[in-house]
């Protein structure tokens, strides 16, 4: 006999399993479905790993002239004139560059310039007549882009575009060339109203157009879309434009799958992205070697080699004129150099990659680890279980931290391993909580209530192992043409739910489920009688029509029956040869068949009749249902239909047809269905037996 104090312990470290177990499952779920992105730690981590370990810088592509105080002072006050602006860019495209990326937006005429100042003067003066020999600074611009493999940058607008902007065309392409799946993966893009774009005039000169300016995600910028949609216009970020125009291609490739974008092709080169075409950008710190003063520049003294064959950025930095962001490595940089880092990042190949499976490998590992410590902090000392759960932290962390630096994989550590703290705490506290209750007066409750309920007990246990034993299990039938699974979850110790199934000859099966009003014990026993009864009647006519079995069989259950009780049945016989199913049902839910071909749920409606025991003398009819090669027919009773949920709703049979739609074995079909239910009901108290029989035909 177990000692009473041995017996406390066990009931509260089974609670404490319980309840760690529950949190376990609870979190790993929201971790799978990737909750923790809408929380601030996952950035913090990511950021943290970048501002530990930057980016180390492979090669330089990219030179960024800037236009920063030094040039100011020397050429006067932001804007500039045009005509110096396009003396910028003729020097610049004097030594090949392979694109020169243009990050100042001009959607205005040049106020500087003599056209412009005309309007402000005397016609008569002097001056108005040499103002009118001199040619437009827009004009001198739009020439020197001409000239130049030049990008313009569109920025966003909060409304929509009053006039057509010119961009380069972006064709979409899908893996699988399912429209259905490229037109989800573009619904994910970044959206924008409409954008704010330079002169028609100069648009027109230049040789491409990229978007600026990427979605309000906090002060920090993580990472940039490659592709938008600017209501409903595909655009490139200005990278991807300057690669397009560097290689020469007069389109590009916005390549999906499954509904989701996989990257950007430009020409021969290949831009991985994330679901929502975002490429998140590996920073380096701020590097003065990536910039020369456009002063440098207009006045002669930096090499040509600085700009030949490669990406050139024209920015403003100086202060108070460029616009300067956050980035992950804590130093804010101006937008041409984060432009620039962008296009190192893809002539390097060495953007971040957050992984479709990162979230449910996270969720995993959370579940496993956490697993570990709700079996083992109740059993161990608290400084054994502290040790542990430190432990197991800090090996997370530095495997996150090493996908990171190893393959650029960036994998969240940080929620997980703040989630595992949470835990530990939860079950510490219940472990301590269990230590000081009073042993004494929980075993003399205890003790009280076994002798009172051990006879009870042992009756209804003795009960509910008969009931099992005569349910028969699903290896007995052994015909590799067909596939079974049943399973009944009473709602008290004993169920009124029944199932049989047994072989009429070599090519026939007889199946039935049936539901007896009622629960307890009172409705077992009328279980046994009537699938005894049920059993008895089909075996003496293995060749009967089931709709005459049925009427027998209602007449046999019938006879004996004081207490008026009634059962629910469906009954079939299934032609192991042909897939053909003469069925008959009484008053039982109408079953559901899971076509193999589309994975559609189909009902069963036909062959019915009141329940048994309803109607004296009812003669029943039969119905035929043929099954194709794979095709799941699926008997549930009411238990599945009606069970409730925490705040009372029925399950109802749409969600039964949802959960079976598209299993492909009776295994699946059956898992799905009752982890749907419990899902369902979690929280709530079960109110009736729960059974179903899930048979599949497989062919001849």
């Amino acid at each position: 006999m177990t000692p009473p104090a041995a017996e406390g312990v066990a009931l509260r470290t089974a609670s404490i399993y319980r309840l760690g177990a529950i949190l376990v499952v609870v979190i790993a779920i929201a971790l799978a479905l990737g909750l923790a992105q809408r929380l601030p730690l996952q950035s913090a981590w990511f950021d943290a790993c970048q501002r530990v370990a930057p980016r180390s810088v492979e090669s330089s592509p990219v030179t960024i002239v800037e236009i920063d105080d030094r040039s100011l002072a020397t050429f006067g006050r932001w804007p500039w004139p045009r005509n110096l602006l396009a003396q910028l860019i003729h020097t610049i495209g004097g030594a090949e560059p392979a694109a020169i990326g243009i990050d100042v937006v001009m959607p205005e005429p040049d106020p500087l310039s003599p056209d412009n100042l005309l309007a402000r003067i005397d016609p008569g003066a002097a001056l108005s007549g040499r103002l009118t020999d001199l040619p437009s600074n827009d004009r001198e611009l739009a020439n020197a882009l001409a000239t130049s493999p030049t990008v313009l940058i569109l920025v966003e607008s909060s409304t929509s575009t009053p006039r057509p902007f010119r961009v380069a065309p972006v064709i979409v392409r899908d893996a699988h060339r399912m429209s259905a799946s490229a037109s989800a993966a573009v619904a994910r893009l970044a959206r924008f109203p409409g954008v704010i774009a330079s002169l028609p005039m100069l648009n027109a000169a230049a040789k491409g157009w990229g978007f600026a300016s990427a979605p309000d995600a906090g002060l920090t910028l993580r990472s940039i879309p490659l592709i938008t949609d600017v209501n409903g216009t595909l655009v490139p970020a200005l990278a991807v434009e300057m690669w397009r125009v560097a290689m020469h291609v007069s389109s590009l490739q916005l390549i999906t799958g499954n509904g989701s974008v996989r990257g950007v092709r430009v020409g021969s080169r290949f831009f991985a992205t994330e679901a929502d075409g975002a490429a998140r950008i590996w920073f380096s710190p701020h590097l003065s070697q990536r910039f020369v003063s456009a002063k440098d520049v207009l006045e002669g003294t930096v090499g040509a080699a600085r700009f030949a064959h490669r990406f050139v950025l024209i920015g403003v930095t100086a202060t108070a004129q460029g616009d300067y962001l956050y980035t992950p490595v804590g130093a804010r940089m101006p937008g041409a150099e984060i432009h620039a880092q962008l296009l190192e990042n893809l002539y390097d190949g060495t953007l971040l990659e957050r992984p479709r499976w990162g979230a449910p490998a996270e969720g995993l590992v959370f579940l496993v680890l956490g697993a570990l410590l709700v079996w083992t902090v109740p059993r161990w000392q608290v400084r054994g279980g502290s040790a542990l759960v430190l432990t197991v932290v800090v090996a997370l962390l530095a495997a996150g931290f090493a996908a990171y630096r190893g393959a650029r994989v960036l994998l969240d550590a940080a929620t997980p391993a703040l989630a595992l703290f949470v835990l530990f705490g939860a079950l510490l506290a219940m472990t301590l909580a269990a230590a000081t209750r009073n042993r004494k007066a929980l075993q003399r409750v205890v003790q009280r209530q076994r002798e009172e309920s051990a006879r009870v007990e042992g009756e209804l246990a003795a009960a509910r192992r008969i009931q099992t034993d005569m349910l028969p299990e699903p290896s007995t039938v052994g015909d590799r043409r067909l596939g079974l699974v049943a399973a009944m979850e009473p709602a008290q110790e004993v169920g009124g739910d029944l199932y049989d199934f047994y072989r009429l000859d070599d090519h026939r099966l007889f199946f039935m489920l049936g539901d007896v009003s009622g629960k307890g014990l009172s409705a077992s026993i009328f279980m046994a009688v009537s699938k005894a009864l049920c059993k008895s009647v089909t075996l003496r006519s293995v060749d009967t029509d089931v709709g005459d079995l049925m009427t027998t069989t209602n007449a046999e259950v019938g006879r004996d029956n004081a207490s008026s009780l009634f059962v629910t049945a469906f009954a079939g016989v299934l032609d192991l040869a042909s897939g053909e199913v003469e069925y008959c049902n009484a008053g039982h839910e109408n079953p559901f068949v899971v076509r193999r071909a589309s994975g559609a749920v189909e009902r069963v409606e036909d062959g019915g009749g009141p329940p048994l025991c309803a109607v004296d003398g009812y003669a029943y009819r039969s119905a035929l249902l043929r099954l194709a090669p794979g095709d799941i027919l699926c008997l549930v009773t009411d238990g599945v239909t009606e069970a409730e949920s925490a705040a009372g709703a029925l399950f109802g049979t749409a969600r039964v047809a949802s959960a079976l739609t598209g299993a492909a074995s009776v295994e699946e079909a059956a898992a799905r269905l009752g982890s749907d239910v419990a899902a369902f009901a979690e929280g709530a108290t079960q109110t009736d037996d729960i059974t179903m029989l899930v048979l599949s035909w497989k062919g001849p």
